[in-house]
């Protein structure tokens, strides 16, 4: 009888491990499809060629938007200027909380 039990418990042990190994390789091979389309997703947006292709198709479109929104180098210091002056006031704030 206890050879039989034995025999039973290392029975389900391998099962389970065989299980295992089953559903980690089917996890495996999804997750190798997912990284896949997650690569050839980002080619769009990362690959240099496209963006080369985009801005030499797009270019006309690109200058008009600048030329209707110029911003002059008097705007751009106010914009720093106003940026500078709220990084300084928060990290201010930020030394009076920790003391």
């Amino acid at each position: 009888m206890k050879l039989y039990k034995h025999i039973f418990i290392i029975y389900s042990i391998v099962m389970d491990k065989d299980a295992k190994i089953k559903e980690l390789e089917e996890e495996n091979t999804t997750l190798q499809l997912e990284l896949q389309f997650t690569k050839e997703h980002l080619k769009k947006y990362t690959a240099p060629s496209s963006r080369k292709l985009y801005y030499e198709n797009n270019k006309e479109q690109i200058l008009e938007k600048k030329k209707l929104n110029p911003s002059s180098q008097e705007k751009r210091k106010e914009y720093n200027k106003i940026s500078y002056l709220r990084r300084k006031e928060m990290d201010e704030i930020k030394k009076n909380e920790n003391v």
